[in-house]
């Protein structure tokens, strides 16, 4: 089992993973081709994604059970002790970031009355 999701990719894309797989949702392709078709349609999906992101998830015989790939996400695959997990970097929200001192706290510190 294959599936692809692609994100803001070409209209043109998508029309060319339809040979293979099934467009179930607009951008998520599902099918069940060949470990060389699969890797054959990533490396496609890889060059004519222009400026959109690809993640592929297909079967495996490993602990999971399936192995995963990801094209330009901010989220990327890590593997941890022979297990695939997902690594999301941190955003800092807009209540954790400092703006800085106040004027009262630069008057102190800098010593001006």
């Amino acid at each position: 089992m294959t599936v692809i999701v692609l994100t803001h990719c070409p209209e043109g894309l998508r029309g060319f993973l339809t040979r293979w797989l099934l467009e179930i949702s607009p951008g998520v392709f599902i099918g069940g081709p060949s470990a060389r078709i699969r890797e054959a349609l990533w490396s496609e999906v890889c060059c004519y994604a222009g400026q959109g992101r690809a993640l592929l998830a297909h079967s495996a015989d490993n602990e999971q059970g399936y192995a995963f790939e990801t094209f330009e996400h901010k989220w990327e695959p890590i593997d941890h002790e022979g297990v695939t997990l997902i690594h999301r970097p941190h955003q800092r929200s807009k209540a954790d970031r400092r703006k800085g001192w106040s004027k009262t706290a630069k008057r102190r510190r800098f010593g001006k009355s």
